[in-house]
């Protein structure tokens, strides 16, 4: 008899765990693909980290920073996840001024993200290689941002954040 009471109390418990805990381990919002902006553009990170080999965590850290999460007027106007300055037609369609550039489409501009960064002396010597902070340092202090140490912290948060990289 205690057997069996004791047998209960463990199902019971195993029970009340796996349906009440065991999802929040599974899916914390550390999980990458809990995030709506990281689950749409990290395929397309993963693709272009492989025919540019820039890692598809900077590719994705400086979108997500750049545009939060997609949702700043310039990504949601000129498809500009990472803050390129350059042509648009925002004076024209929309009579607002703007120095960024302006892409057909969101992934046309992440290529041109990884375009810009193809094109700068210090990528042969740091393409393929997978050092996250490595490569925001060298982007940022090469010209990218005003403050490279504060752009670089908070774009290694949000990867931290997401689980992109480790802590």
């Amino acid at each position: 008899m205690i057997f069996r009471r004791l047998f209960n109390l463990k199902q019971r418990t195993f029970i009340l765990l796996s349906v009440c805990i065991l999802p929040l381990l599974c899916f914390s919002q550390n999980t990458p693909s809990q995030n709506p902006y990281i689950t749409k553009y990290w395929p397309l990170a993963q693709t272009l980290q492989s025919q540019y080999g820039i890692p598809a965590e900077v590719i994705i850290g400086i979108g997500i920073y750049e545009s939060y999460y997609g949702k700043s007027k310039v990504c949601r106007l000129l498809n500009n996840h990472h803050g390129l300055a350059g042509k648009n037609q925002l004076m024209k369609t929309h009579g607002v001024k703007s120095r960024y550039q302006q892409f057909e489409s969101d992934s046309a501009g992440y290529v041109a993200f990884c375009n810009f960064v193809a094109r700068r002396k210090y990528y042969e010597s740091i393409k393929g290689t997978t050092d996250i902070d490595n490569w925001l340092s060298t982007i940022g202090r090469n010209g990218y941002c005003q403050n490279p140490t504060i752009w670089k912290k908070h774009i290694m948060q949000v990867l931290k954040k997401h689980g992109l990289v480790n802590s």
